[in-house]
C-alpha cells in the first residue's frame, strides 16, 4: 500500500501549497489542482493494480500513542470505492480553476481548497480502515472537514444554518455508528474489524440497524436526509459535486462494510435495506420533481439515486439470504454500478447547475429560460446527465439500473412476503425512473429551452474554460459507459470480489446480453447522426424561418405562456399528496376587474416538518427551561462535574 499513502501525501501536500502561496492567487490554485491531480493519478494506478492483477489483501498497521492501532486495509470493495474518490476529486478541483475567481478571496479559496484536499485525504482513509479507532477517526475527519467546506460562504445567514443542520446530523449518525461499535466492543473485547463476526447472533441485528440509521443519515435516506436539499445548494457548486457523487457513498460504503463483518446472511437485513431503498427512492424523486431551485432538486435526486443503490444492495442481501447466487450477483454488482455511474452524472449535474449559477446569480427555474443558446455547452453537456440519470439508454445510467432489474426479476420465483417485495423492487425501479425523466425534462424545458424570463437569464455567457472542459469530459463518460459497458461492469464485478457472501456466480452470460444492448446502442447513435446529417444536407441552401420558442402560433407571444416549474409538476405531485404536503398562497379575485392576482406552491418535506414538530421545538423549549442552569459562575460548574462523577461512580 506505499503507493496508496504515496498519494495521500501528495494530495495533503496541496493543502501546504495553498496556504503558503495564497497572495498569488492563480499560482496558488494551479499548484493545488496538480498537486491534487498527481496524487490521485497515483492513487489510482495503486488501485487498478490491486484490482486487475487480483493481489491479495493487503493490510499495514502503526501503533498509535501507545493505545491503539491504526490499521488499513484494501481489498476489492475499498478499491471499488476509492475510483471514484481518484477520479471525481481532481475533475471538480480543475472545474474549480474558474469557479474560484474572485481575488479579494484569495485567503477564503486558499481555506476552501485546504479542507477540500483533507475531505479527500479522509474519504480514501475510510474506504481503507481496518479497525474501529482507525474508521472512528478517519470519519470524523471526513465530516468536519465538509462541514467547513459547507460554510464557504460563511457571512451568509442560510449558509450557516445549512452547515449547522449538516453539523448536527453528521454527529447524531456518528453517534449512532459509535454505539454500534460499542456494541460490538462490549461482547468481543477487541478493536479489530474481525470481532463482528464473533458477536452473538441476536446482537447482530441490533449493530447492523444502529450502524444503517448512522450510515443513512451520511447516505441520505429517507427520512434522515433532510440536510442534503440544505448543505448542497449553500456549498460551492464543485464541493456539492463531490459530496453528492462521492461522500454521501461513504455512508453506502459503510453498510455494506458492516453487513460483511457481521457475516450472517439474515433475511431481515436485506428485507430493511430493500424497503427503505423503495420509500426513499420514490419520495425522492417526488420531492425533487417539486423543487424549483436547480441545487436542492438536484440534491433531492440524490436521496433518490441512494434508493435506488439501497434497492440493489436490499436485492443482494436478500440473493444470499434465500441462497439465490444469481440474485445476490447481480444485486450487489447493479449497486456498485449505480455508486459508480452517479459519481460521474450527478458531479456533471451538479457542475451544471454551478456554472448556471455563476452566470446568472439565480438557482430558480422560473426565473431561468432559453440558456442552450447564451451556454450551449452546458446546455448541452447537461442533457446528457439529465439522460443519464434518467436511466436512458445509451448512456450510463441504464447500465447500473439494468442491473439492479436483472436481479430483481431473479426474485420473481421466491415466495410469500420475497415474491412481493421483489415485485414491488421492480415498480419502484420503474416509478423512480419515470418520475426522473419528467424531473429532468422540466430541468431542461425550463431552464435551458423555451425564452428567458428574467433579464439575467437573457445576458448569460458560457462558463469559464475548466469548468467547461471537467462537463465535458463528464458528459463524455457518461457516454461511453453507455456504448461500451463491458470494461466498466467488470468493474463492478471485481468491487464484489473480496465479498465472498456474493457466491462464485459466473457473469459470463450477462455478459454477453449487455454486449448485445451496446450494439444497439451503437446502432442508435449511427442512425441519429445519419438523420441529422440527412436533414442538415435537405435544409441546405434553404431559407429557415425563425421565431420565438414555443410561440404556438401566437403573434405577440410573451414568456408568461411558457409552463412553470409548479405548473408543471403539479398533476404529477398532487398523487402523491399524503406523503408531499403542498402549501398554497391565493390572492383571489375578489372584483369585477381585479388588477394582479398571484398563485404560488411551496412542496414541504414531510420528514423536515414532523422532526421539526416533533423533536426539534419540543427539545428547544425543555432546553429553554433549563437555562437556569448556565450561570456562568466556575465554581458552579465545578460542582457539576464533582456531582457527575459521584452520579457516575454509584453505577460502578
Amino acid at each position: 500500500m506505499d503507493t496508496f499513502f504515496l498519494s495521500l501525501a501528495l494530495i495533503l501536500f496541496g493543502t501546504t501549497v495553498s496556504v503558503l502561496f495564497n497572495r498569488q492567487f492563480i499560482f496558488m490554485k494551479a499548484a493545488t489542482i496538480l498537486a491534487i491531480t498527481l496524487g490521485s493519478a497515483v492513487g489510482l494506478t495503486s488501485v487498478f493494480s490491486f484490482l486487475y492483477q487480483t493481489e491479495t489483501v493487503q493490510i499495514v498497521s502503526w501503533p498509535w500513542l501507545h493505545i491503539f492501532t491504526l490499521s488499513f486495509k484494501m481489498d476489492s470493495v475499498a478499491a471499488f470505492f476509492l475510483v471514484p474518490i481518484f477520479i471525481i476529486s481532481p475533475l471538480a478541483a480543475f472545474y474549480s480553476f474558474h469557479y474560484l475567481e474572485n481575488t479579494a478571496e484569495s485567503v477564503k479559496s486558499a481555506v476552501n481548497y485546504l479542507f477540500y484536499a483533507v475531505l479527500v485525504v479522509s474519504m480514501a482513509l475510510v474506504a481503507c480502515s481496518n479497525n474501529i479507532p482507525t474508521f472512528a477517526l478517519s470519519w470524523e475527519i471526513m465530516s468536519l472537514s465538509s462541514f467547513f467546506l459547507v460554510i464557504y460562504d460563511y457571512k451568509s445567514k442560510p449558509t450557516r444554518k445549512a452547515g449547522y443542520m449538516y453539523f448536527i446530523f453528521a454527529q447524531l449518525g456518528a453517534m449512532f455508528i459509535f454505539a454500534a461499535f460499542a456494541l460490538v466492543y462490549t461482547h468481543s473485547g477487541s478493536f479489530a474489524f474481525e470481532a463482528f463476526s464473533q458477536i452473538p447472533e441476536e446482537i447482530k441485528l441490533i449493530v447492523f440497524i444502529l450502524a444503517f440509521i448512522g450510515f443513512g443519515s451520511k447516505a441520505g435516506i429517507f427520512p434522515l436526509h433532510i440536510w442534503l436539499p440544505h448543505a448542497h445548494p449553500a456549498a460551492p457548486s464543485h464541493i456539492s459535486a463531490v459530496m453528492s457523487g462521492v461522500m454521501i457513498k461513504m455512508g453506502i460504503y459503510g453498510i455494506i462494510r458492516t453487513y460483511a463483518l457481521l457475516g450472517t446472511p439474515s433475511l431481515a437485513f436485506g428485507q430493511i435495506v430493500l424497503v427503505t431503498g423503495m420509500v426513499t427512492g420514490v419520495l425522492g424523486v417526488v420531492y425533487a420533481l417539486g423543487k424549483q431551485d436547480m441545487k436542492k432538486l438536484l440534491a433531492y435526486s440524490s436521496v433518490e439515486n441512494i434508493g435506488i443503490i439501497l434497492i440493489g444492495l436490499g436485492i443482494g442481501m436478500m440473493g444470499v439470504a434465500v441462497e439465490k447466487p444469481a440474485m445476490a450477483f447481480f444485486g450487489f454488482a447493479g449497486a456498485f454500478m449505480h455508486v459508480f455511474n452517479h459519481s460521474i452524472f450527478k458531479t456533471l449535474l451538479f457542475m451544471g447547475a454551478g456554472a448556471v449559477l455563476h452566470k446568472t446569480h439565480t438557482r430558480s427555474i422560473n426565473h431561468l429560460g432559453g440558456l442552450i443558446k447564451r451556454m450551449p455547452t452546458t446546455g448541452k453537456t447537461f442533457l446528457v446527465g439529465s439522460i443519464a440519470i434518467s436511466g436512458l439508454p445509451p448512456f450510463s445510467g441504464f447500465i447500473g439500473e439494468f442491473l439492479i432489474y436483472y436481479g430483481a426479476f431473479q426474485g420473481v420465483h421466491l415466495t410469500k412476503e420475497n415474491f412481493i417485495l421483489s415485485v414491488l423492487a421492480i415498480v419502484s425501479l420503474a416509478v423512480i425512473g419515470g418520475f426522473a425523466t419528467a424531473c429532468f425534462t422540466k430541468v431542461m424545458g425550463l431552464g435551458f429551452l423555451g425564452e428567458p424570463r428574467t433579464e439575467a437569464a437573457a445576458k448569460a455567457t458560457e462558463a469559464g474554460l475548466s469548468m467547461r472542459l471537467t462537463m465535458i469530459v463528464l458528459a463524455l463518460a457518461c457516454l461511453l459507459i453507455g456504448v461500451l459497458p463491458e470494461p466498466f461492469v467488470r468493474l463492478s464485478f471485481m468491487g464484489i470480489r473480496d465479498l465472498k457472501i456474493a457466491g462464485d456466480f459466473s457473469p459470463e452470460i450477462f455478459v454477453v446480453l449487455i454486449n448485445n444492448i451496446a450494439k444497439g446502442a451503437i446502432l442508435f447513435i449511427a442512425i441519429f447522426v445519419v438523420i441529422s446529417l440527412l436533414r442538415k444536407m435537405l435544409y441546405m441552401k434553404k431559407e429557415i424561418g425563425a421565431g420565438p420558442t414555443w410561440g404556438c402560433g401566437f403573434t405577440k407571444p410573451t414568456v408568461r405562456m411558457q409552463y412553470t416549474g409548479t405548473s408543471y409538476a403539479a398533476s404529477m405531485i398532487d398523487f402523491y399528496r399524503p406523503f408531499v404536503p403542498l402549501i398554497s398562497k391565493y390572492t383571489g379575485i375578489n372584483k369585477i376587474f381585479p388588477g394582479k392576482t398571484t398563485y404560488e406552491t411551496q412542496v414541504t418535506d414531510i420528514a423536515e416538518l414532523y422532526i421539526q414538530s416533533w423533536i426539534t421545538k419540543p427539545l428547544y423549549r425543555l432546553l429553554q427551561k433549563l437555562r437556569w442552569i448556565q450561570h456562568g459562575n466556575i465554581q458552579l460548574y465545578i460542582g457539576y462535574i464533582i456531582l457527575t462523577i459521584v452520579a457516575l461512580l454509584l453505577f460502578l
